[in-house]
């Protein structure tokens, strides 16, 4: 049960770090805040790792949807709950859509892995 549910947990992880590394990012002011700039660096570098490791065990397209999904709307709330972006129910809506298509994602049942060697035509 753990080896499954792991890298999803990753994954989660990962989307998290997203979305601090795109906050970060914001406040590095091009990269000239020594602060937000070392923690947009080793934010961003953890959430690649748990976005490399979960793709070992999770399909690429989804693990990569569920990854920028999780964390845009997580930064996107994160910027309305601070003031930096203005409060919207309809923005709101659509950051729920995002997450409900995340979920939905996971919800879908595992399929069978590609084959290992694809022949080009």
């Amino acid at each position: 049960m753990l080896q499954r549910t792991l890298p999803w947990l990753v994954l989660l992880a990962s989307a998290v770090l997203e979305a601090v590394w795109a906050t970060a990012l914001g406040l590095s002011d091009g990269f000239s805040n020594p602060l937000p700039t070392a923690i947009f660096a080793v934010t961003a570098t953890l959430s690649m790792l748990g976005l490399g490791m979960a793709i070992r065990s999770i399909p690429l397209g989804t693990a990569y949807a569920i990854w920028v999904g999780i964390g845009a709307a997580l930064t996107v709330g994160w910027a309305m709950a601070t003031g930096v972006e203005p409060f919207s129910v309809v923005k709101l809506l659509f950051i729920a859509g995002i997450v409900g298509c995340a979920a939905g994602l996971k919800a879908l049942p595992a399929g069978k892995n590609a084959p290992a060697s694809r022949s080009s035509d």
